[in-house]
């Protein structure tokens, strides 16, 4: 039997290697994967959440470079290494957008960067502020490849940044969705009767209440913030996990390996857990993929709506809902560059489902 179910896999897995869209979409998912997680590592705003605001250089276009100048903080903030990759850097030193600038007598003489031909403030500040009285490092051209956006913040840092919710809160809903599904729908589907007609009673009624209703709520009990609307969009995707698994099991359990695993005296659990779900696994895995990419647009569209990640966080459908009038007024890849991202993603998702359901299926 397990030789038998590992040659199964094998055949599997060669049909997955021989279809290009599903294997481009994985190795696109895994990149998108290191990116989420090593965001800050790879974002040129590396400070949390990439949330450095430059209001002079506010909505350029993609490629815009300026020279920055850094005054350095008298206050210094411990972190860690990790800290730093993970989280972002706790950043206290003032960035100044400039213009020009001169050196005279131990003093430095700046102009203010200034948008459409206006003139920047001129400024002095003492070279004793800096380390060493040397400017080296402190003044830089910083180059901003996909523009900036309406507060001056680096976009493609804000994109990189923002990766890492879209992709997790996939992960997390599906994960929720398949611990309640499976164990749901393995109830009612195996031992059948009043149990199934209660759970498919509880199945209805959430799969009737909308998901923006549901995430209010529990965003009016728990408050908002990120991990809520992770467990909100979790608990309203598990309904369709339940009623696939609960199908799959009315079908399963009328067969000759379950009955003979009920002769040798399993109890009801192991003959769930190690005989039928194993078996049933295959449109398990292919509607995961799917809650994946719904789970996606279900929290761009939150965020949208000002109900998901909260400022200064960043997001995908956050970024959409603070430049989606930019698009009326001349520039919109401030809107169209987050949503190109979602739309890639989600399509990914939905490709990779496509070729799992082509892979898994055994008829085939």
């Amino acid at each position: 039997m397990s030789h038998k179910s590992n040659s199964l896999k094998q055949l599997a897995l060669q049909k997955f290697k021989k279809n290009f869209w599903g294997v481009f979409s994985f190795y696109f998912i895994v990149f998108v994967g290191l990116v989420s997680v090593f965001a800050y590592v790879f974002a040129p705003d590396d400070s949390q959440y990439a949330n450095q605001m430059h209001l002079a250089i506010h909505s350029e276009k993609p490629g815009f470079k300026v020279d920055m100048l850094t005054i350095p903080s008298k206050i210094k903030v411990k972190q860690s290494f990790i800290d730093k990759i993970f989280f972002g850097k706790k950043n206290t030193d003032s960035e100044i957008p400039i213009s020009e600038y001169n050196i005279k007598d131990d003093v430095l003489v700046y102009k203010e960067y200034a948008t459409d031909g206006l003139e920047g403030a001129e400024k002095t500040i003492k070279l004793s502020v800096f380390p060493d009285n040397s400017l080296e490092n402190f003044i830089i051209e910083k180059s901003f490849v996909f523009g900036t956006d309406k507060y001056g913040r680096d976009l493609l840092s804000r994109i990189l940044v923002g990766a890492r919710i879209s992709f997790f809160i996939g992960f997390v809903a599906v994960l929720i969705s398949l611990l309640i599904g499976v164990f749901m729908g393995s109830i009612a589907g195996y031992f059948g009767g009043k149990i199934d007609a209660i759970i498919m009673w509880i199945i209805n009624v959430t799969w009737s209440i909308p998901t923006l209703l549901l995430v209010i709520a529990i965003t009016l009990a728990l408050g908002k913030g990120f991990w809520q609307v992770f467990i909100a969009v979790g608990l309203t995707m598990w309904v369709e996990v339940a009623r696939v698994v609960r199908g799959q099991i009315i079908s399963a359990k009328e067969m000759q390996y379950v009955t003979a695993a009920r002769a040798l005296g399993y109890n009801d659990l192991r003959i769930i857990s190690k005989h039928i779900l194993p078996n049933i696994m295959a449109p398990v895995i292919v509607i995961s993929a799917a809650n994946f990419a719904g789970a996606i647009l279900i929290e761009s569209g939150l965020s949208f709506l000002g109900i998901g990640a909260q400022p200064p966080m960043a997001s995908w459908g956050a970024m959409i809902k603070d430049h989606y009038n930019y698009i009326i007024l001349g520039k919109p890849y401030l809107a169209i560059i987050p949503g190109l991202c979602i739309m890639s993603l989600v399509m990914a998702f939905m490709l990779i489902g496509n070729a799992l359901r082509d892979a898994l299926d055994v008829k085939s």
